[in-house]
This record gives structure tokens, sequence and C-alpha cells, in this order.
């Protein structure tokens, strides 16, 4: 069995050594092994694919409670599937949210961006036009900031 050290589970996981630290402190990992001569953490292979599964789970946002009944879930298998299921469908829909703001920001900057664009060619009609554009934008950017 290969055992790993908590610079190689970092790496391996794309997850730092404090976070991995901090996994084990609340319970989302582990207990992680320990060398008996010096103390330093071991990581399993099996420690790796909890990581891997906390590493994509904590990029995509999930908190650490959701990340924790995903976990334990994983170990119940298919009696867990439901909330399994109801935990990234809450997430996709939380994602999805996001998205949908960040297409506001995005809209909104690229047409302030054609305004000063406008101004700084001395273009007075476009100028006009990409005002109009930034002030149709306005209610929808205060509605996604609400």
């Amino acid at each position: 069995m290969t055992l790993l050290t908590i610079q190689n589970a970092s790496q391996r996981s794309r997850l730092s050594e404090p976070t991995l630290r901090y996994y084990e402190e609340v319970g989302l990992i582990g207990p992680i092994a320990r060398d008996e001569r010096s103390g330093h953490r071991r990581y399993r292979e099996r420690d790796l694919d909890d990581l891997q599964v906390l590493a994509c789970l904590r990029a995509m946002g999930v908190g650490i409670e959701d990340m924790r009944t995903y976990q334990a879930n994983r170990a119940k298998g298919r009696e867990a599937a439901g909330e399994q299921r109801d935990i990234l469908n809450r997430h996709a829909r939380r994602i999805e949210q996001e998205i949908e703001t960040l297409g506001v920001h995005l809209r909104y900057l690229e047409a302030k961006a054609g305004l000063w664009d406008a101004r700084d060619r001395g273009d007075a009609a476009e100028e006009a036009v990409a005002a109009d554009r930034v002030n149709a934008l306005l209610g929808e950017l205060e509605a996604v900031m609400a």
C-alpha cells in the first residue's frame, strides 16, 4: 500500500496543505493515518479519492455542511442517492443563477466600455446609442444585485 505525505496529497488533490489539515479537523476526511515515528500524516489512495471529490465540490462552491453530508452519503450508497441528487441539483440551480448574474454584469461592462470607446473616438452619435444601452441595462443590473 502506497502512503503519501501531505505534500504529495496536496499536489495530487490540488488542495493546499492547510486545507487538508482543516478538512481532517472538521471531519470531512480521515482520520488520516500517521507515521509512527514522526507523527506526520500519511494519506492512502482511498483518502485521495475523498480529497478529489471534495476538491470538485469546493471548486463548485459547495459549502462545508453540504460536503459533510455528501461524504457521509457516499458511504451509504444507493439509500442516499436521492439526497445526493438533491444536494447536487440545489448547487446546480445556484450556479445557474450565478451565470445569469454574471451575464448581466458582462453585458453591462461591455455596454459601458462601448460608451467610453465612443467617447474616446469622439463619436457623439455612437456615444448616445451606447448610453441608451447602458441605461437599459441598469434595471437588469439592479435586479440581479438586489
